[in-house]
């Protein structure tokens, strides 16, 4: 059978591809024979593929390794410092923004303190002094980036436009890739920040390889997000995992058990929970028994999702993650009534910059998806720095 000149294309990009994976996910540079075994091409097949991978920048050859007889192994390497993408979280109190090389590592932060009430110019002015100060950590500028991803408070629809926000009054309607489209070319892509720091931890965090969680939001703020079948469930109108809108839940008023507490000693608010979680852990009962009404109420709208989805995994994120030796035990225990199976809870291993990096993350996806696709284009990575 005569093979077209199509079809031997096609077949070279699945080696690259299959061969730029390879390298991407490996802890550590490959021989060549290191990566024929993890690719199953042959010898032949992954010389030719390298050679047009490191002609075209996607590979760098490493120094051999010490010792050993004979003439060394080369060895090569993903470069994942090739490009950078931009991942931002828009926060009631800060935004954050973080620059991470095409393996997700990251390169460089902003933060900035935003107050509450500011207003909507205020807080996109905060987002733009986060950004540039991330830049210059890092030495880029915005015509190096990549793609950009946003994470923002309350719902947004797939055209990227929040749609509800209790906490922020004049934020929904805001145009965030209009916005950062003035200044930055590169695709700009626009989710909750919820949904960010599932991804993020479903990629890089405590739930790195699970295809099935629940990721909960627990902090003064609520909120939820799915990762199914290994991708985030956005929903038609981005409202997956809202489940805390439903009065019966409890989900808008629960933090006040914790606020309410005598435990809490007249704390501020900001910082009651801490007060009370730090009792708790101590023994005391007002605090003990203000953690279990909290995680009652946490419980119901986990119950509902994970009696829906039956997921692997649940995923304990937002700023009551800290305390979570004191909280989990008692969201088992107020699960446990309402669920056929409890799945494993874990804390969230990535703290306050989780949806900032679940933000990059998502950015990189739709980098992949340009160059890494059998739909895209494996061309040189200096070249495309605005990709469509």
């Amino acid at each position: 059978m005569q093979v077209s000149g199509g079809d031997l294309q096609r077949l070279r990009q699945l080696n690259s591809l299959g061969s730029i994976r390879a390298l991407r996910e490996a802890s550590g540079p490959l021989t060549v024979s290191e990566l024929a075994a993890r690719t199953g091409l042959s010898r032949n097949s992954v010389i030719d593929v390298i050679t047009g991978l490191h002609e075209c920048g996607w590979i760098a050859e490493v120094e051999p390794a010490p010792g050993g007889m004979g003439r060394p192994a080369k060895r090569y390497r993903f470069r994942a410092d090739a490009g950078h993408v931009l991942g931002i979280d828009i926060g009631v109190h800060k935004v954050l923004a973080v620059i991470t090389d095409l393996a997700g590592r990251t390169v460089s932060s902003g933060r900035v303190a935003v107050d509450p009430h500011a207003a909507r110019p205020e807080r996109l002015e905060a987002v733009w002094r986060a950004v540039d100060a991330a830049l210059v950590a890092s030495g880029l500028s915005g015509a190096d980036l990549w793609g950009v991803a946003v994470g923002s408070i309350g719902v947004v629809n797939r055209e990227g436009t929040v749609t509800r926000v209790e906490s922020l009054p004049d934020w929904p309607g805001v145009d965030l890739a209009g916005h950062l489209g003035q200044r930055l070319s590169c695709p700009i892509t626009v989710e909750n920040d919820s949904k960010l720091a599932a991804l993020a931890e479903q990629r890089l965090g405590v739930a790195a390889g699970v295809s099935d969680l629940v990721y909960l939001h627990a902090g003064r703020r609520s909120g939820a997000a799915l990762i199914l079948g290994g991708r985030l469930h956005h929903g038609f109108g981005g409202a997956t995992g809202e489940v805390g809108l439903m009065e019966m839940t409890g989900w808008r008023t629960m933090a006040t058990d914790l606020e309410n507490s005598p435990a809490a000693r007249d704390a501020p608010p900001e910082d009651a929970a801490r007060v009370v979680f730090t009792a708790a852990r101590a023994g005391d009962p007002a605090a003990l028994a203000a953690v279990d009404a909290y995680a009652h109420h946490l419980a119901l709208g986990t119950a509902a999702m994970v009696l829906t989805l039956d997921p692997e995994l649940v995923v304990l994120g937002g700023g009551f993650s800290r305390s979570a030796d004191v909280l989990l035990p008692a969201l088992r225990r107020a699960l446990e009534p309402h669920c056929l199976r409890v799945p494993d809870i874990r804390p969230s291993t990535l703290g306050e910059e989780c949806a900032a990096l679940g933000a990059a993350c998502l950015a990189l996806t739709h980098v992949d998806e340009h160059f890494f696709s059998l739909d895209g284009s494996i061309s040189r990575p200096s070249a495309p720095r605005r990709l469509v």
